[in-house]
């Protein structure tokens, strides 16, 4: 196991150059949630003549598996990484920014790409002293419902696998830190649309018409009382609109105002209480004012809950592997964001872990952010990781 981890690492270390740059090439050359295709080809010519089983457009779009056989039996263990971008006009100033407009891998999903196809490469290397088989799932669409997972575990991905792990590089976490958390570990989510349909009329009679804007702005104030007084206050949920959409004239009363917005809840029965009384205050404050609604309510990912035996061999592994990049590892708790590595999740025993990619003494911006930046040294550091508890997995299992 020692010996093996040595070589492994070695690889990674000698590779650091080739993950770098490629990290640099998906970040100048981002694509969007379901039209990934030159990402997809270029993940494909990767792999070609290596010894490995590589399937494309899993999933009827650009999702990509790689199995890699051990020369001995063992489990199946898949470990996950995401490509997509995100439609935000860059604002790093980076010399290899993205040369697409108003695109950008502004999340570090070029860094998880990169990392995975360098440590996929070298345990291919290593392939007949590894005993069982590990499977690569490169995952389009992380960041667009319906996502790129739930494709994928309708096509097989998983089919003959135990578990799955996966890595996310985080901007606002400390380079050096790799954190965990068992059990809940991202919150699932629900959007919705509201399009409130009145009456227009001129502000000098207001009794002509039924003013959407009021009772728009009823309704903005009333939703905020489910977290407050419906909610368990040791549970987490939140509602947000984050579009009220009622631009006109100043002297108009507006007929019709269209609001956007989305819900996180950390446990799935706080979903159905949520939606419950969303539809409900919609309604009495619709008929209330007199006025008529159209909703599209969708939930779409799951809470993403790590299992408690694979997450402590997760954080076994890295204790073990004595990582010299990482200064310490961390339990980190729940984390807000939603993320749909929870179908992963659902289906099989999994660990979803973090590396921190903030440099101590630079500008720190959040994902989603046109300055998003993560330090590239944590690309090293997510492959060290993951192949440390990849060689874990299969020579103790969990």
């Amino acid at each position: 196991m020692d010996h093996l981890q040595t070589q492994l690492f070695n690889k990674l270390q000698q590779k650091e150059a080739d993950m770098i740059a490629i990290r640099r090439h998906f970040h100048e050359h981002p694509e969007l949630s379901f039209h990934e295709t030159e990402t997809s080809k270029y993940i494909a010519a990767f792999y070609a003549g290596k010894e490995c089983d590589v399937q494309t457009n899993v999933g009827g779009g650009h999702g990509l598996v790689v199995d890699i056989h051990g020369g001995k039996k063992g489990p199946v263990l898949a470990i996950r990484a995401d490509f997509d971008a995100l439609p935000i006009q860059e604002d790093t100033g980076l010399p290899f920014s993205s040369k697409i407009p108003n695109v950008m891998h502004a999340c570090g999903h070029d860094g998880h790409t990169a990392y995975m196809m360098i440590l996929a490469d070298s345990l291919i290397e290593l392939k007949d002293e590894l005993a069982g088989t590990i499977r690569i799932i490169h995952q389009p669409a992380e960041e667009v419902p319906p996502g790129g997972a739930k494709g994928m575990i309708e096509a097989g991905c998983l089919d003959g696998v135990d578990h799955v792990l996966g890595i996310h590089v985080m901007s606002m976490m400390p380079l050096g830190d790799v954190l965990y958390h068992k059990g809940p570990v991202h919150t699932g989510r629900a959007t919705f649309k509201v399009i409130m349909q009145g009456k227009g009329g001129h502000g000098s009679t207001p009794q002509d018409a039924n003013d959407t804007i009021v009772a728009a702005s009823q309704f903005v104030t009333a939703v905020q009382t489910i977290v407050s007084r419906r909610i368990d206050p040791f549970d987490t949920a939140t509602v947000t609109i984050g579009s009220f959409d009622g631009k006109g004239s100043a002297n108009v009363i507006k007929d019709s105002v269209t609001l956007e917005g989305d819900v996180r809840i950390m446990k799935e029965e706080t979903r159905a209480i949520v939606e419950k009384e969303f539809k409900q205050i919609l309604d009495g404050i619709c008929r209330t004012f007199g006025i008529h609604y159209e909703l599209d309510y969708a939930n779409d990912y799951p809470v993403c809950v790590n299992d408690e035996p694979t997450t402590e061999m997760v954080a076994t592994a890295l204790t073990e592997a004595h990582i010299p990049e990482i200064k310490q590892l961390v339990e980190c708790g729940p984390q807000t964001p939603s993320e749909d590595f929870a179908y992963y999740a659902k289906e099989r025993p999994s660990c979803f872990f973090f590396v921190g990619a903030h440099k101590e003494g630079t500008p720190m911006y959040p994902h989603h952010h046109p300055k998003f930046y993560i330090d590239e040294d944590c690309l090293l550091i997510a492959a060290k990781s993951m192949g440390a508890a990849v060689l874990h997995y299969l020579s103790k299992g969990v």
